[in-house]
């Protein structure tokens, strides 16, 4: 029996050393132990980082590609703006030709028709040329002196005061033809007592009213509260349901101006030639000082709805909520397009009738020019006639400077604001002025705001614009 169970244990033995060294064997592995939660979370964390650093990868790519995209689009867009920037900055070259113009592009095709005829009976080439409006003072004043500017420009009369001070334009003598233009815009077109161009064009404010709501223009400002009284009668809190007589911008002086001057108000006084003297500021005079009581007095009545600006003044009266304004020609088109019954007249009066600011658009002709005096010919008999001022009016309809036109019109309204103008005053050309709007502003927006005393408010105005005078001096 024991050599039996030797026996078997040798035959056991044998068998586990020839499998052991046969070749392509291998113990089956114990079976791994599972992983612990914070092992599969560690691992969930690697795996979703590996996928996440690979969708950044592949989306940074396209980001990349994009981002310089734009730059480069960015940079073509900068290139673009420079050379707009140096093409608008790049000085105007005098066109070729013995007597040349400057004119804006809605002037300069009308000036065609004249300009042929000159040169037809003087035998000098005349060039009219295309120059951006705002871009003719500057360039006059850089290329005059070099000889290399235009004879004539077309331009405004707040530039005289730049222009003549750099002695870039010439005196003008309109002879007996003065009589032909209105007087406001040949005082526009002076300087210190001088004039120094022939007027083209002008503008100005008037009361506007709607008809069905007041039929007939009241002449006096007295007038006007009378009737706002009557409308506002029935006024309550609701804003939205209120009638009001007349209404205008809460600030604005310029809008207010016509207010000012009925009452004896001025910016300005005037020295004897008629040119203005800064040295008086007449914004506390008296006459300014009882407008603004009486707009202070429409304001605490009720009489005058609150925080109205230029676009809520012309909805109230279209609407039949106002009845009146004042406003513009720049306006005629949204009047007409409401489609109310309107109506254009002169601004009412107190002490003295309301006279509104003008501006003007003239000729000038260089100081610089070798032509001066063709170039002034040129203007008073081919340019001061009907037929050419009607080509420049159907061009570029303004209110027209030269009364034989004015007087002919065929528009009613145009010709309305130019009636309306007859007594007005040219905007002040001197430096000064610019030391006045923002005071005299703030003064106008106080009171309507009832944030001062009127008196106090136009006193205040008053010592700031000579502050600020004195300071410029």
């Amino acid at each position: 029996m024991k050599q039996k169970n030797v026996l078997v244990l040798s035959i056991l033995l044998i068998l586990t050393l020839v499998l052991t060294a046969c070749p392509g064997s291998a113990a089956t592995p114990a079976e791994p132990e599972a992983p612990t939660e914070s092992e599969v979370a560690t691992e969930t964390e690697t795996e979703t980082e590996a996928e996440t650093e690979v969708e950044v990868e592949a989306t940074e790519a396209p980001e990349e590609e994009a981002s310089a995209e734009e730059e480069a689009e960015e940079e073509v867009a900068e290139e673009a703006e420079e050379a707009e920037e140096m093409e608008e900055e790049a000085p105007v070259v005098r066109a070729e030709g013995d007597l040349v113009i400057w004119a804006d592009g809605n002037t300069a095709p009308a000036l065609e028709t004249s300009a042929a005829a000159f040169s037809d009976e003087y035998g000098l080439s005349v060039v009219v040329q295309e120059v951006d409006f705002g871009a003719i003072r500057d360039n006059l004043i850089v290329s005059g002196p070099a000889g290399e500017g235009p004879d004539i420009i077309v331009g405004a009369h707040d530039w005289l005061g730049e222009l003549v001070t750099s002695g870039v334009v010439a005196p003008f003598d309109l002879g007996d033809k003065a009589a032909d233009f209105s007087a406001p815009a040949i005082q526009g077109m002076s300087y210190n007592g001088e004039l120094y161009g022939m007027p083209l064009a002008t503008e100005n404010i008037a009361l506007v009213r709607n008809t069905d709501i007041v039929p007939d223009a009241p002449a006096t400002w007295e007038e006007v509260l009378e009737i706002s009284q009557e409308l506002a009668a029935d006024n309550d809190d609701d804003m939205s349901t209120n009638k009001y007589g007349f209404v205008r911008m809460e600030g604005d002086p310029y809008h207010f101006y016509p207010i000012m001057t009925a009452y004896g108000g001025y910016v300005f006084g005037t020295n004897d030639d008629g040119s203005y003297n800064p040295e008086d500021v007449g914004i506390d005079s008296e006459g300014a000082l009882e407008a603004a009581q009486v707009w202070d007095d429409m304001v605490k009545s009720g009489l005058q709805p609150p925080a109205v600006d230029w676009e809520t003044s012309h909805v109230l009266v279209e609407t039949g909520q106002a009845g009146m304004t004042i406003t513009g020609p720049w306006a005629l088109g949204r009047l007409r397009d409401s489609g109310m019954n309107f109506a254009i007249s002169e601004l009412p009066s107190a002490n003295e009738p309301g006279a509104p600011f003008m501006g003007i658009r003239g000729f000038m002709v260089s100081s610089f020019s070798e032509q001066s005096l063709l170039a002034q010919v040129y203007l008073t008999e081919f340019v001061a006639t009907t037929e050419a001022m009607q080509s420049i009016y159907d061009a570029d309809p303004r209110i027209p400077a030269y009364l034989p036109l004015l007087e002919s019109l065929d528009d009613p309204d145009m010709a309305a604001f130019g009636e309306a103008g007859l007594n007005a005053q040219p905007m002040p050309a001197i430096p000064e002025m610019g030391s006045v709007w923002e005071a005299w502003g703030n003064a106008v927006t106080l009171v309507g705001q009832q944030g001062d005393d009127p008196v106090s408010a136009f006193t205040n105005a008053a010592e700031q614009v000579r502050n600020a005078i004195a300071g410029t001096e």
